[in-house]
């Protein structure tokens, strides 16, 4: 959003053409932060080997969040935001040191469907 509002104030951007703060209004982006850290905050605190409840149970604390501030905003979350916060939510936990292709093989899912369980987005 700063990008394109600095584009447009310097001329090199339309108005019409910079999206970014329609796409993701302030109040989205500070709903979606505060769900993606309380996330890493919960993922932080689980230890060095977390048990699987624990780990699931985070993931959907965080799912529950996003959808509660996707729903509430008004339906912000596309394709492509969604399979960013995807990445993000098992960018988080493998940097924990979870064994995120185990972890959903435990549990008959494949990596890729980490939030489907709970993810309205």
């Amino acid at each position: 959003m700063a990008e394109q509002e600095e584009a447009v104030g310097a001329g090199t951007l339309p108005r019409n053409e910079a999206y970014a703060a329609t796409a993701w209004p302030t109040e989205f982006v500070a709903g979606v932060d505060a769900a993606l850290a309380a996330y890493e905050r919960d993922v932080a605190e689980l230890g060095t080997t977390p048990a699987d409840p624990a780990v699931w149970a985070a993931v959907e604390r965080a799912v529950l969040a996003l959808n509660g501030v996707d729903e509430k905003l008004g339906g912000h979350i596309d394709t492509i935001t969604r399979e960013e916060l995807c990445e993000y939510i098992d960018v988080v936990m493998t940097a924990a040191g979870v064994d995120v292709d185990a972890l959903a093989a435990r549990r008959g899912r494949e990596r890729s469907g980490l939030t489907d369980e709970w993810r309205d987005w």
